[in-house]
């Protein structure tokens, strides 16, 4: 094992490993042990009882964090002529169409989220290999796919975000950053917490929560107590 450094052990020094804490004081710790020199993300990490390999246990969907993500959130709207300047008043960073296409296709994908329209997802399909991995397909389950372009780029600018579980059973999402009040780190993680709870599969059976755990960029994971938040 990796000896620690000294700020490491003294973020470790800070945490009970025996104790799991609420919500609030674990959105206070997190930003206390948190010693680098960048304004780290702060992640959650939700197991869920679950079985993601079965499309009836599959948790996936959108949450509007209030007090947004912390970060900029580079937008590229595909869209037809006619929705272009609706687009970029709405904060879209990229707007266009076939010259995308073909920057994706030579392996551009320098955005965050991708924003499109049903009538142009039949050239995307072919674009799969390359927005698939990255999770930069659009898909109308996350209201990437709509008409409503202007609503989606607002909302995605906003603080929207899309999460899904992984293979493992785990939700992992970014819910802010280390320089938010722990007041908003806390509101953001219940509103994902409460979403989470609301899509509940009605397959899964025993404990939906198991364990949550927050975190930011290289700092110890803190256990929050999940009957604080069911």
């Amino acid at each position: 094992m990796a000896r620690l450094t000294k700020k490491q052990k003294e973020a470790y020094a800070k945490i009970d490993s025996s104790k799991v804490y609420d919500l609030k004081d674990a959105s206070a710790l997190v930003k206390d042990i948190t010693n680098v020199k960048f304004d780290a993300s702060v992640d959650l990490a939700v197991r869920l009882g679950v079985d993601p390999r079965k499309a009836n246990q599959m948790v996936r969907g959108v949450v509007t964090l209030p007090h947004g993500t912390g970060k900029d959130v580079k937008v590229l709207a595909l869209v037809t002529p006619d929705k272009e300047a609706e687009a970029k008043e709405a904060g879209a960073d990229y707007v266009g169409l076939d010259e995308y296409l073909q920057k994706i296709k030579g392996g551009w994908t320098d955005v965050d989220v991708i924003i499109t329209m049903p009538s142009v997802m039949g050239k995307l399909g072919p674009l799969g290999r390359v927005l698939g991995p990255r999770g930069l397909m659009p898909n109308p389950k996350t209201g990437t796919v709509t008409m409503d372009v202007a609503k989606a780029v607002t909302e995605v600018k906003a603080g929207k975000i899309d999460f899904k579980v992984d293979k493992t059973g785990i939700v992992h999402a970014a819910i802010g950053k280390v320089s938010f009040d722990a007041d908003k780190i806390q509101e953001n993680a219940n509103e994902l917490l409460q979403t989470l709870l609301k899509l509940k599969p009605t397959a899964a059976k025993g404990t939906y929560i198991k364990s949550i755990f927050m975190s930011s960029t290289m700092s110890p994971s803190v256990a929050v107590d999940v009957k604080s938040v069911s």
